[in-house]
């Protein structure tokens, strides 16, 4: 599993305007985004998370980035395993996402909560979720206090009665409908 890091950009001696950390985040904060659980198994150790900085990278190859601080104590799990499982979240699954939320909350007592299926990775995936992504990581660049994980879809999973997703926005949980065509 090769993990590549690329500088696009050479630093420039301009000056960029002054954002303050405060600034960012409340900017941020009104940028939609999912709710999923991010989750890996193997010999770093079973740890998962919730996050909401993941995207839709390529479908050829099936491709999502998903971005960990890499000050959060299941960081090197990931990249020692080299797996990710990937759970979209819906509205039944909010206390869910605030349990892998918190800091306090050791990843057993995480894992006990919730109906769990290893993927063909090995990654942990939330049975009843709205859709599930089994990956593994192929690539990893280095940004500010993150690193930003390029992974390869190696299944897919989706729920074929949700109703509802979970959105995070203006720092609250938000149901979207699901619409079927």
């Amino acid at each position: 599993m090769p993990h590549d890091t690329v500088a696009l950009f050479p630093q420039t001696t301009l000056e960029a305007p002054a954002v303050s950390q405060d600034q960012f985040r409340e900017a941020m904060s009104l940028l939609g985004a999912p709710v999923v659980l991010v989750t890996t198994d193997g010999p770093g150790g079973r740890q998962g998370l919730t996050v909401s900085a993941i995207s839709s990278v390529s479908d050829t190859p099936p491709t999502v980035l998903v971005c960990l601080n890499r000050s959060n104590r299941s960081h090197q799990a990931f990249l020692k395993n080299g797996v990710i499982g990937i759970s979209v979240l819906s509205p039944v699954h909010h206390d869910l996402a605030r349990i892998f939320a918190s800091r306090s909350v050791e990843p057993d007592e995480k894992f006990s909560r919730g109906d769990w299926i290893p993927g063909e990775t090995g990654s942990a995936l939330l049975s009843d979720a709205l859709v599930t992504l089994d990956c593994e990581i192929d690539a990893i660049h280095s940004a500010g206090t993150h690193d930003v994980l390029f992974c390869a879809v190696k299944s897919i999973s989706t729920s074929a009665d949700a109703e509802h997703g979970l959105a995070w926005f203006s720092r609250d949980f938000h149901h979207l409908p699901v619409k079927r065509v």
